[in-house]
């Protein structure tokens, strides 16, 4: 524990200095060859500590994190295995196995376990904290059924209840955008570039402004239908006729 939580703090520092904090990958080039070998850490290890250190910055990135010496340990399916009455996690000399004291309640929830857990220390007792997987309880926004949502050229949308959601504006934008685009690739010369490509971030934020109202009209249907939304290709027939 001290020597992982030590290798934590020289991660925390190397990071604040080269401004990489929550930048997982970089920092990984930086620092992992420096911790295996400084700290005597193992592959595995090496990476947790990385990332012990990057989610301590994406909750704060004012400060420089201080980890505590007998802080706790993150282990995964890689560095150890957890049974339901025996553990066995890897240390700096290797993999050790140790017997556990666990709870009833603790026994009848262990075939969910997800392999992951951290290691912690209170008041002379080693705890291992293991990660499961506890199904959500059902609620009133439990979807029943699912409005299908199929997306087209002529129609932006059409779901399943056959209504369509349509435009004027839009297509009528498309054409008056598609226009000036023409006129402008014909012209050539780099004030009508400029223009052209001034005039491609004017759509470009007005189709993501249409989409988006759309896309909340659906939502809202579907919402108010108690229902899920599903994309689907089933509609295909319907777009044109309609």
């Amino acid at each position: 524990m001290r020597k992982y939580n030590e290798a934590c703090n020289f991660v925390a520092e190397k990071a604040f200095f080269l401004k990489l904090l929550t930048n997982k990958y970089k920092l990984h080039k930086e620092v992992y060859r420096e911790i295996r070998e400084k700290f005597n850490q193992s592959s595995q290890f090496a990476v947790r500590i990385i990332g012990k250190v990057v989610e301590a910055y994406k909750r704060d990135k004012t400060t420089k994190p201080k980890f505590r010496e007998l802080g706790a340990i993150q282990y995964d399916q890689r560095n150890s295995k957890i049974g339901i009455d025996k553990v066995s996690i890897m240390t700096l000399n290797g993999r050790i196995k140790l017997a556990t004291r666990i709870g009833e309640y603790q026994k009848s929830r262990f075939d969910r376990v997800k392999g992951q857990s951290d290691l912690i220390y209170r008041n002379g007792i080693f705890y291992l904290i293991v990660v499961v997987d506890a199904p959500e309880k059902s609620n009133e926004y439990d979807p029943v059924g699912a409005l299908g949502v199929d997306l087209g050229i002529e129609n932006i949308a059409v779901d399943s209840d056959r209504q369509v959601f349509e435009s004027k504006k839009v297509e009528k934008s498309r054409k008056r955008y598609s226009g000036l685009r023409n006129e402008l690739q014909k012209v050539g010369t780099k004030s009508a570039k400029r223009k052209l490509k001034k005039l491609s971030g004017k759509e470009r934020r007005f189709k993501k402004d249409a989409n988006h109202v759309i896309s909340k009209a659906i939502v809202s249907k579907a919402k108010g239908t108690a229902r899920a939304i599903g994309m689907e290709d089933f509609l295909d027939k319907y777009t044109h006729k309609l």
